[in-house]
């Protein structure tokens, strides 16, 4: 009896004493899941390597930051095409001889392609024009330089420019008119600062292809002078014009003078009747737009 509960104590209580070591895990094969993918794949390393910081110059840049640079540094590598001003063309949309550069607050006329035919450049915050803007862009054929700060054009600004047609200074802070290039057909200077000694006696008298004049919204005191016969548009409201006289428009001299080309002539919004000055429309076919009483 005795040898039995020996035997009980050896079969019960050793093992809590000393229990067993735990079973040995098999290491994961994965090469039994028909794969050849270690457990710290390439990827994986590349991609734990390249989200640490990454150090250039001596400065901690991240991954998106290095791409960045990386991608500036071979942009800078490449040559600039060929005949096209590369700043200017990303700076602004170059298109088929078009240059567009608007409301993107430029303060000065931009490096033009040599090509250029027509410059738009509206709504930025162009205060001067200089005459080495344009020197060697002789292709010009219109600008457009509305809604900008323009104080000053130098002389001689638009002298080589002897295929432009098409001129806007409107909205801008002028005082007095530039020279203005031969082949002119349309001139807007609209809501600027321009007074009538800013224009000069002949400005338009050579301008013998102007047909749209816009002059509203200044500080005019009288009519231009020696306004070209090939004259169909002619706005001057919203001035301080205060008297017209006989020759402003027809020949005193000739009273069988008619202006067959003017077709509207606007006027209102100035301190002046209009009805006191008959003869000044008398070879006109249309009388001006403004206060006749």
């Amino acid at each position: 009896m005795e040898t039995l509960q020996a035997a009980f104590f050896l079969l019960v209580f050793v093992p809590l004493v000393n229990p067993a070591p735990p079973l040995q895990q098999e290491p994961f094969q994965l090469d039994e899941y028909d794969t050849d993918v270690s457990m710290e794949s390439p990827i994986q390393q590349d991609y734990e390597t390249q989200s640490k910081d990454i150090i250039k110059d001596g400065t901690n840049v991240s991954l998106d930051t290095a791409l960045r640079m990386q991608g500036d540094d071979s942009q800078l590598d490449a040559p600039p095409t060929k005949d096209t001003n590369l700043p200017t063309c990303l700076l602004c949309v170059c298109l088929s001889g078009s240059v567009y550069c608007e409301e993107i607050d430029i303060e000065a006329v931009p490096p033009l392609p040599k090509e250029t035919a027509y410059l738009y450049a509206r709504f930025n915050k162009i205060k001067r024009i200089a005459a080495s803007d344009f020197a060697d862009i002789t292709t010009l054929r219109r600008i457009d330089f509305s809604g900008n700060r323009i104080e000053e054009i130098e002389d001689g600004a638009f002298s080589k420019l002897l295929l432009l047609e098409e001129l806007s200074l409107a909205e801008n802070r002028l005082l007095k008119l530039p020279v203005l290039p031969p082949k002119l057909t349309t001139f807007n200077a609209n809501q600027n600062r321009i007074k009538s000694r800013g224009i000069k006696a002949n400005a338009f008298k050579k301008l013998t292809n102007l047909a749209y004049l816009y002059l509203g919204h200044n500080a005019l005191e009288s009519v231009p002078l020696n306004l070209p016969e090939s004259l169909r548009i002619l706005h001057l409201q919203y001035n301080n014009i205060t008297t017209i006289t006989d020759d402003t428009f027809c020949k005193s001299n000739n009273t069988r003078y008619i202006r067959t080309r003017m077709d509207e002539i606007r006027m209102e919004g100035n301190p002046i009747v209009l009805a006191k000055h008959v003869n000044a429309f008398s070879c006109l076919r249309m009388l001006p737009v403004g206060t006749y009483y």
